[in-house]
Parts: C-alpha cells; structure tokens; sequence
C-alpha cells in the first residue's frame, strides 16, 4: 500500500518538468540577447523605432502594449515567423522562438491603479 502512495506523489513530480518544457516557456534571458537583433526596429524595450517607422510608413508597435500583450504566444509566433505588413520573417529554431516570446512577456506594461 506505501508503494502506491509514493508513486502517486513521484508520478506528478517527474511530469512537472515535462508539461513546463511542453507548455513552451521560454528563456526570457535568452530571448533578450536574442532580441537585440529585433530592437533595431523595435527598439531595446519593445518601445518601437519610430524614426524607422517612419522612414517605412508604418506605426512601430509598442511590444508591451495591452494590444500586443493581448495577443497569445501562437498569434506572435506566426508573426514573427511569418512577418506582418513591412516586417520580414525571423527564421529561429523552437526553442530561440519561446525564447523571444519569453521576453517579450517581460516587456508588458503595469497596469495603472
């Protein structure tokens, strides 16, 4: 009877890991060294290079905007693969995408009290 209880506490702590890793949480740490490719246009925080998007005629997102903060990781993953309007596509592997996303999440804006 002892051996079944522990299996039953080992069993959700070994799945723990695998449904973070499966979930797609990136490396917010990672994504950020690799965004400093992205931040050309979209500036170091997200904020957006409006002297670029000007020069392209297109309004620069704000990444931690409640528009964009709204959109779920798999409507960003398709845009930054894809690209959208001027913007390009990124080729990155998985794990560079969940990366990048992880840090975009880091850049949303606290909502006012």
């Amino acid at each position: 009877m002892q051996s079944h209880f522990r299996a039953w506490i080992l069993i959700p702590a070994c799945l723990i890991p695998i449904l973070m890793i499966a979930a797609g949480r990136g490396d917010a740490a990672k994504g950020k060294t690799l965004f400093s490719r992205c931040s050309i246009c979209h500036g170091a925080a997200g904020e957006g290079n409006q002297a670029i998007g000007k020069a392209y005629g297109v309004t620069m997102p704000v990444l931690g905007s409640k528009e964009i903060q709204a959109l779920d990781d798999a409507a960003l993953k398709k845009i930054v693969a894809e690209g959208k309007g001027k913007m390009q596509p990124v080729k990155l592997s998985d794990a560079e995408m969940d990366d990048i996303i992880a840090f975009v999440r880091t850049l949303k804006k606290p909502t006012p009290k």
